[in-house]
């Protein structure tokens, strides 16, 4: 959120390459501390940032002494339904079935709140059964609005966000998405988030007093990417553990 109070500052365009840190559980894809690529543009959507992500992997590629395949061709452009229909079994009309979703995801023995919403649901089979098969450059779009607190509607469905994850060889290696420059939408947002934290949602945000001030002073419609450079650097190395791709890697207790 910092670096989106330069954009309000009049930068247009910002970056930075740091450390993140994070309470999540360690695996061969995760690892509580990473290095992440985070820029903002000022006056784009999404859309554009699409577009800029996918010549920005193959540009990089090019420079390598070894070939890296996998990018020579257009990336895939999915939506989130699209993807769903596409991996599991389900019917276009079971995506509008909240009873059908957790039926289906009771067979699949997938975790789910059981007062969770449609879209909430929907998000939880795409991460169980779909991520992992996104072995090819894919840009999955149209994530819900209610897991993406931070990005704008779009225009056409307000249901969903104008965002869009980047998956390569059943990865997530890239989260970015039109930002959200309405102050007041935005503290709406943060008080459902608020109200997900105490009702034990471990991911849910709290609320950022500074940035909704930040906010009111205008922030200029603009579109943000987040890249991981581990699982980057894992990809292009071949590497199948997160482990051998960092100089001090976290262990586990013995």
């Amino acid at each position: 959120l910092y670096l989106k109070r330069l954009v309000v500052g009049g930068f247009e365009k910002v970056f930075e390459i740091n450390r993140n840190f994070r309470n999540e559980g360690l695996s061969t894809r995760h690892n509580p501390e990473f290095t992440m690529l985070e820029f903002y543009t000022a006056y784009v959507d999404s859309d554009f940032q699409i577009k800029f992500v996918e010549k920005m992997f193959k540009t990089i590629t090019k420079s390598l002494p070894q070939k890296i395949n996998i990018f020579k061709k257009a990336f895939h452009k999915l939506t989130m339904d699209e993807a769903i229909l596409q991996f599991t079994s389900l019917k276009k009309k079971d995506l509008k079935d909240a009873k059908k979703l957790k039926e289906f995801c009771k067979a699949e023995k997938i975790k789910t709140d059981a007062k969770g919403s449609l879209a909430i649901i929907k998000n939880e089979i795409f991460e169980a059964l779909v991520e992992e098969k996104l072995i090819e450059p894919t840009f999955i779009t149209e994530y819900p609005i209610e897991v993406s607190p931070l990005a704008r509607a779009s225009t056409v469905n307000p249901e969903v966000a104008e965002r869009f994850e980047l998956f390569i060889d059943g990865k997530e290696i890239a989260n970015g998405f039109s930002e959200l420059n309405d102050p007041e939408e935005q503290a709406e947002r943060f008080k459902d988030q608020v109200a997900k934290k105490d009702s034990g949602d471990n991911e849910a945000m709290h609320f950022d007093k500074d940035y909704i001030e930040a906010l009111e002073h205008g922030l200029a419609p603009c579109a943000g990417v987040g890249i991981g450079i581990d699982r980057l650097t894992m990809l292009i190395t071949g590497t199948e553990s997160i482990r051998d791709v960092l100089l001090f890697p976290q262990l586990k207790n013995k």
